[in-house]
């Protein structure tokens, strides 16, 4: 697969796929830049040789056609500010406007699309979309990794009609320090699993066993582990078709000399709200009626123990409801003791999505070794499978 510095981009138009997915808040004002502050060296690196760019990417899940507050436009003023250059906006993806706006694009300018996804025909692959889409530009660039793992027109599709294709600095980061985790690990390695559904990670998790030192669960998924062993986990999030399967985890971590860790104690609530009533108990001892929503010290102590004398960390998930404050303390304990790993030389991978937003509100992302832009598209290539948008630029 060639990389963007295996071209020279003077008087080329690029047609460049990014990851613009960024968090709005309800004045449609962009709340977190990580991904556009990301895709900024791929950027200069064409215009700074002399080309001009045609940004595209997606926002959010339209589902009715153009809808205002999935447009792009509302990410302009941010990306001027990131590149210091005008961003001229095309209000349309495809069609006369967006032809008429790259034919006219001078050495050094950059148009930004409209939200792809606006059209059906790009989460659908269709191919006469990608068409539309090829005729923008002379070369493809996909600095997308967040969306490699699937095979939509402006991502896999549109690479067919490219005889120049290649991967930006994002993609290129990305499989560097994945494959870096998973195949040349100084050790202690640590992985951390967290989220809601052990369904979601089974694939990540059967692959990590075969890497780590220690596997660190938390979040909802831990209660399936707990219940599934005896424990008491009340109204607790829980997979009870996944029970029996958390025991055969259990015992291929043995097997494997892997030390499995569950939490100790978790913080638990007596409803799902910031403001409800709580409490601190050992794990497997949650009244029938309360639920637990966090991790609770003596986790977030034995935790902090292992992720500090590790050499390698992996961080995928939350350790609890991260998202009401009265909760997100075991989710900010973990991210303070790998950002004071990472301190002390350890290598450390926050694996996208939860993670990352955790990361990132905190102040965290330039304290560790490496923030992924994309939380599927990682989880699935690390788990082995082929991701649509790479192989494409592979052919």
């Amino acid at each position: 697969m060639r990389n963007i510095d295996d071209y020279n981009f003077r008087n080329r138009k690029a047609l460049l796929r990014v990851d613009f997915n960024v968090p709005l808040n309800n004045e449609l004002i962009v709340t977190d830049e990580t991904r556009i502050i990301a895709a900024i060296p791929t950027i200069k690196k064409i215009i700074n040789e002399g080309g001009s760019v045609i940004l595209m990417s997606h926002l959010g899940r339209p589902e009715k056609g153009p809808e205002d507050k999935f447009s792009l436009r509302h990410i302009i003023p941010n990306l001027q500010e990131r590149l210091g250059i005008e961003v001229k906006f095309a209000g349309d993806c495809i069609g006369s406007l967006a032809s008429e706006l790259s034919k006219a694009l001078g050495t050094g300018e950059i148009i930004l699309l409209e939200n792809v996804r606006f059209y059906q025909e790009e989460t659908q692959g269709d191919q006469d979309f990608a068409i539309k889409l090829a005729k923008l530009g002379y070369i493809y660039v996909n600095d997308a990794f967040g969306t490699a793992h699937r095979a939509h027109a402006s991502t896999t599709i549109v690479a067919q009609f490219f005889e120049d294709k290649c991967a930006g600095y994002i993609m290129g980061n990305e499989l560097a320090y994945a494959n870096k985790v998973l195949e040349d690990p100084n050790r202690p390695f640590t992985a951390i699993v967290g989220g809601a559904k052990i369904s979601d990670k089974i694939m990540i998790i059967e692959k990590l066993l075969d890497k780590v030192d220690n596997l660190i669960i938390g979040g909802g998924m831990s209660y399936t582990f707990i219940k599934a062993q005896g424990g008491a986990i009340g109204k607790s999030l829980c997979e009870d078709n996944r029970k029996a399967y958390t025991l055969e985890l259990i015992e291929k971590a043995k097997v494997k000399n892997v030390n499995l860790c569950l939490p100790l104690d978790n913080v638990i609530a007596d409803d799902f709200s910031n403001n409800a009533k709580r409490q601190i108990v050992k794990s497997g001892e949650i009244p029938y009626d309360w639920e637990g929503l966090d991790i609770g010290p003596q986790s977030i102590y034995a935790f902090e123990n292992i992720i500090k004398k590790s050499k390698t960390i992996l961080w995928n998930g939350p350790m609890g409801v991260f998202e009401f404050h009265n909760f997100a303390v075991g989710t900010e304990a973990i991210a303070e003791a790998v950002v004071s790993a990472t301190q002390n030389g350890s290598f450390s991978l926050i694996g996208g999505g939860d993670s990352a937003a955790a990361i990132n509100n905190l102040g965290f992302g330039n304290k560790v070794s490496y923030v992924s832009t994309g939380g599927g598209a990682l989880l699935e290539y690390m788990e082995g499978k082929t991701l649509p948008g790479l192989a494409i630029l592979e052919n």
